[in-house]
């Protein structure tokens, strides 16, 4: 959790909103003062680094799955999710908090039960790399925002989460269950392309496409209920 202990001065605030565009080259800042700036501006828990840790199962959970997959996730659904993170190998989507337990019961209605994956929901104390605040320099191989957090989509009711429509919820909140059928298939082709690649899968990472297919019936019955 963030420290109440002073610190070197006040915290310096980012070059442009969060969220606003392209960052800008800006200064430099220790990670030690990265929690500090989380809390104050979105009000998310985070430990001091390095690495600077943001704290799940608070503000909100996040989805893991491996970067190749996160990407084609954040390029097929774009504007319809929260913010989402790339650190090293790994893709990180927010969701609202409390989602975590959701994730089995969702992946077996989405009949993606039985099959590795490589997706999963950091919930109460996790912990995920805490990205550079949007507009601060890192090391280029530092944790960074793939989609910055800013106020119309980083707040706890803009996440995604659990609607009976596919399309989101009030307010345009977008869908945990569409994101996930969305995620599961991305990671499955993932694994696939590994395996042609000549890495060796796991067993069930070769079964056939039915899930594919399954996802999107499952997506139709989202919309119709």
């Amino acid at each position: 959790m963030p420290s109440d202990a002073p610190g070197p001065g006040p915290v310096p605030g980012p070059r442009t909103p969060p969220g606003a565009g392209p960052a800008l080259p800006g200064p430099r800042v220790p990670q030690d003062l990265w929690a500090r700036w989380y809390a104050r501006e979105l009000g998310w828990p985070a430990e001091a680094g390095p690495p600077a840790r943001l704290v799940t199962g608070v503000a909100f959970d996040a989805l893991e799955l491996p970067a190749e997959a996160g990407r084609e996730t954040l390029r097929r659904m774009g504007a319809e999710t929260g913010p989402v993170a790339l650190a090293g190998r790994r893709a990180y989507f927010l969701v609202a908090p409390g989602n975590a337990d959701e994730l089995p019961g969702l992946l077996e209605w989405l009949e993606w039960g039985g099959i590795h994956l490589d997706l999963r929901i950091l919930g109460a104390e996790g912990r995920m790399t805490a990205p550079a605040p949007p507009a601060w320099r890192d090391d280029a191989d530092a944790a960074v925002w793939l989609r910055a957090p800013r106020p119309d989509h980083g707040a706890e009711s803009a996440l995604p989460a659990l609607h009976r429509s596919p399309m989101g919820g009030a307010g345009g909140c977008p869908c945990l269950a569409r994101l996930v059928a969305t995620a599961a298939a991305a990671c499955h082709r993932a694994r696939l392309l590994d395996a042609a690649r000549g890495h060796r899968p796991e067993p069930d990472a070769v079964k056939p496409a039915a899930p594919l297919k399954a996802a999107q019936r499952a997506i139709q019955r989202l919309a119709s209920s």
